[in-house]
């Protein structure tokens, strides 16, 4: 990992953390807008890991939310397939 994806990466873990705290979903927006003024890499660095990292943590949900319903014997969470 190159120093610039180590510190998108570290940017939007933090951001991550604030947005829960501060309960903006949009948070990252204005973390992303505050970047492009500075550097259109940095900012492309951190929404690309910042996509990522909540991707995984969607997943990671949709995991736990199926295995759930299997134990308590419902149907699991629904995913409407194109």
């Amino acid at each position: 990992m190159s120093v610039l994806e180590e510190m998108g990466d570290a940017l939007a873990r933090d951001v991550i953390a604030a947005m829960e705290e501060l309960g903006d979903d949009r948070f990252y927006d204005k973390v992303s807008k505050v970047l492009l003024d500075a550097s259109p890499t940095m900012q492309e660095a951190f929404l690309t890991a910042f996509r990522v990292r909540v991707a995984e943590k969607r997943g990671r949900a949709f995991i736990e939310a199926a295995l759930k319903a299997k134990r308590e014997g419902r149907e699991g969470p629904r995913v409407v397939m194109d």
